[in-house]
């Protein structure tokens, strides 16, 4: 139903700024909960923001509040995230997700669609 590829990952020194989007094809983001997760090099997949079906209420993970924000342009069926203040252990492949009506959940249960990840690597 959906197709979602991510792009604006790549090489930031530390404390610099990147914002990665997120693009679907197939049908528009207008009802669907976006989220972004990460993974470290040897982490699992951990949670980073999310954005709730209706475009109203966010959600974020602890390390990414006040750094990190969530947006989304539905007209252009893309869902933003813009990370400033970016540090080494920031480094990871960072993937988006969608749910049908979905509510911004932190869980990685709570999409059913997935991108492929865009690499963001900080430099220390």
């Amino acid at each position: 139903q959906v197709q979602l590829v991510e792009s604006g990952g790549g090489l930031v020194q530390d404390g610099g700024s990147v914002r990665l989007s997120c693009a679907a094809s197939g049908r528009t983001f207008s009802n669907y909960g976006l989220g972004w997760f990460r993974s470290a090099p040897g982490k699992e997949r951990e949670f980073v923001a999310a954005i709730k079906w209706n475009g109203i209420t966010t959600y974020y993970a602890n390390f990414a509040k006040g750094r990190f924000t969530i947006s989304r342009d539905n007209a252009k069926n893309t869902v933003y995230l813009q990370m400033n203040s970016l540090k080494p252990e920031d480094t990871a492949v960072y993937y988006c997700a969608a749910r049908l009506y979905g509510s911004g959940g932190s869980s990685r249960n709570a999409y059913d669609y997935w991108g492929p990840g865009t690499q963001v690597t900080v430099s220390s």
